[in-house]
C-alpha cells in the first residue's frame, strides 16, 4: 500500500511538472511571439521615423538650395539693374557735356541741313528748350541763315531737357534729338551687351 502511495505521488509529482513545463514552454513560446512582433512594430515604426525624416530632409535641402538659387538671381538682377542705372547716368551726363560744347549750334545745323536735303523733305520746325534756343539763337540763324529762308523755323519745346527736336512742320514726322531721347537710344544698344558681358562672366 505505501509503494502504491509512493508511486501515486510520483505520477502526480511527474504530471504537474510536465503540465508546469508544458505551460512555461507556451509562456516563454507565447513571450517569444509577443517579442518577436514588438520588435518587427519597433523596427517598422523606426524604419518610418528613418524614412519621414530622410524626405524631411530631402526637402529641407532642396528648399535651401532653392532659395539659395533665387537669392542669386535676385542679387544678379539687381546688379544688371544698378549697372543699368549706373551706365544710364553716364550717357546723361555725357551727352548734356557734348550738348554744353561750343559746337553744338554748329551739330544742331548740319543735322538740321541733313534732314533738309531730303528730296521729300518739306518745311521744318527746329525746337529747343527755351534756355538753349535763348543761348544757340544768334547762332542758329546765322548758321541756318540760307536754310531760314526756304521754311525751317526757330520753335521753343516744353517738355524736355536739353538737346533738340527737327519736325515736320505738320507735326507727322520729327527726329528726337532730346537728351533724354538720345540716352535712351544709346541705354537699349548697350545694355544687352553689358548684359551679355555679365553673362559671359558668371
Amino acid at each position: 500500500m505505501e509503494i502504491q502511495l509512493q508511486e501515486l505521488i510520483d505520477q502526480i509529482k511527474k504530471d504537474g511538472v510536465a503540465a508546469a513545463e508544458a505551460e512555461a514552454e507556451a509562456i516563454v513560446s507565447g513571450a517569444r511571439e509577443k517579442a518577436g512582433e514588438i520588435i518587427a512594430g519597433a523596427k517598422a515604426e523606426a524604419e518610418g521615423i528613418i524614412r519621414a525624416a530622410r524626405e524631411e530632409n530631402d526637402r529641407f535641402v532642396k528648399s535651401g538650395e532653392d532659395a539659395v538659387r533665387q537669392a542669386g538671381r535676385n542679387l544678379l538682377i539687381s546688379f544688371r539693374e544698378s549697372v543699368s542705372r549706373e551706365l544710364t547716368g553716364v550717357l546723361g551726363a555725357e551727352v548734356k557735356a557734348v550738348y554744353s560744347q561750343d559746337g553744338f549750334a554748329e551739330l544742331i545745323a548740319r543735322a538740321v541741313e541733313g534732314w533738309a536735303a531730303r528730296p521729300d523733305a518739306g518745311s521744318l520746325e527746329l525746337i529747343l528748350g527755351a534756355e538753349d534756343l535763348q543761348k544757340l539763337e544768334g547762332e542758329l540763324l546765322s548758321a541756318l541763315k540760307g536754310r531760314m529762308l526756304k521754311g525751317v523755323t526757330l520753335k521753343p519745346g516744353e517738355g524736355f531737357d536739353g538737346g533738340f527736336r527737327i519736325a515736320e512742320k505738320d507735326g507727322g514726322v520729327y527726329y528726337d534729338f532730346s537728351s533724354e531721347a538720345v540716352v535712351e537710344m544709346l541705354s537699349n544698344y548697350l545694355n544687352p551687351r553689358i548684359t551679355a558681358l555679365l553673362k559671359e562672366a558668371e
